[in-house]
């Protein structure tokens, strides 16, 4: 409610701005907006960066202390909305919400614990013509001794939808870059993100029917699904569900398949990119589904996978909401790492989504070890 009421509180002062701007006459480069400084790497912005932040609790946690990634993943996306709806409706004209379409590869640098204090910044770094890409950060602190430590970086992609008419997507305001080389860059990542997204949307993601009796270390042995109708604390004013409530609830069910691979305390290690292909409305009943793709010597993939059917509308049949891979690792009671049980693929497509994910894994290895490598 907090979060709620500052967002309305600075809403109205976007709203005062916006009339001096236009008493003013003031316009953007381009003739069309006036100028919106929205942190794009500016210092005096006139929107800085969102921050949040909020102490972690036991129900946060699993059994071992460490905070859920999805719980992470929830307050990632919760600065995101924020700042991205401020920007969205900066500007005279009709009223919109920021609606999550994307999340791009997301690492967890190291693990949260019950009593640490999370610090969320978010500030807005490329905006197409009906698209925001917000960066988000999440620190620790440990209140005790005041040590800080980054936790998290993420990347996420917001489009604007009417308050009047939910499926009708908006212009975004454009902002103003400090060098032009950010523009550039960032016109290059929405390209590049807007392709993948086209790719995966529609990804074969049948999941295989449970089998009685299934052998250990098999996909089918840890595949688990979560049924869950989508109530209004799940939803936003408008009738649909809180990006980052899907994403806890992805997480939750790939935390039971790592966890009933290897019977050991699990933690979330990254997350690939989340692509949000429809909206989930209040009323439907959601199937989040995952299943085992591949194992490294330390490491696990798993695909999750969500669906929505809408029951109470005849006119609509069930579809696919989002998908993405998350990686885990199992840790001792100490917090090593562990090795992972090898997962054994059974039929022709387990082979291949092995094989698929072992290409993943090698190819993010490989990008790591470059950005190890000392510059010349």
């Amino acid at each position: 409610m907090k979060l709620l009421a500052g967002a309305l509180h600075l809403q109205g002062l976007v709203g005062a701005r916006a009339s001096v701007w236009k008493a003013s006459g003031l316009r953007s480069s381009a003739g069309l907006w006036p100028r919106c400084w929205a942190s794009v790497g500016a210092s005096g912005s006139e929107f800085g960066p969102s921050v949040s932040g909020r102490i972690m609790r036991p129900d946060d946690a699993n059994v071992a202390g460490n905070v859920h990634g999805g719980t992470i993943l929830k307050m990632i996306e919760e600065a995101g909305v924020i700042i991205s709806t401020r920007h969205c409706n900066s500007q005279n004209g009709e009223r919109c919400v920021a609606v999550l379409a994307r999340v791009e590869r997301t690492d967890f640098l190291s693990p949260m614990c019950i009593g640490e204090v999370a610090h969320v910044s978010a500030e807005i770094t490329y905006t197409s013509k009906h698209s925001v890409e917000v960066q988000v950060n999440v620190m620790s602190e440990n209140i005790l001794t005041g040590t800080k430590k980054l936790t998290n970086k993420a990347t996420l992609w917001y489009v604007p939808l009417s308050l009047k008419n939910v499926d009708k997507v908006l212009e975004v305001p454009p902002v103003v870059y400090s060098r032009q080389e950010q523009e550039e860059e960032g016109r290059r990542r929405y390209e590049a993100q807007k392709l993948e997204r086209m790719q995966t949307k529609w990804r074969n993601g049948d999941i295989t029917q449970p089998i009685l009796n299934p052998e250990p270390n098999t996909v089918s042995y840890s595949q688990s699904s979560l049924i869950h109708l989508v109530g209004p604390s799940d939803c936003t004013l408008h009738g649909f569900v809180h990006g980052g409530v899907t994403m806890k609830l992805m997480d939750e069910v790939a935390g039971i398949v790592a966890a009933r691979h290897c019977k050991t305390n699990i933690v979330t290690a990254s997350v690939d990119a989340i692509n949000f292909h429809d909206k989930i409305r209040k009323g439907c009943v959601i199937t989040i589904s995952g299943r085992m793709t591949f194992t490294s010597n330390k490491s696990m993939e798993i695909e999750v996978l969500v669906d929505a059917d809408p029951v109470v509308d005849n006119s609509q049949e069930r579809y696919r909401a989002a998908s993405a891979f998350f990686t885990y690792v199992s840790l001792s009671q100490d917090g090593r790492s562990l090795p992972v049980p090898q997962l054994v693929p059974e039929t022709e497509d387990e082979k291949k989504r092995f094989e698929e994910g072992k290409g993943r894994y090698l190819q993010m290895k490989a990008k790591r070890q470059g950005q190890a490598e000392p510059q010349p």
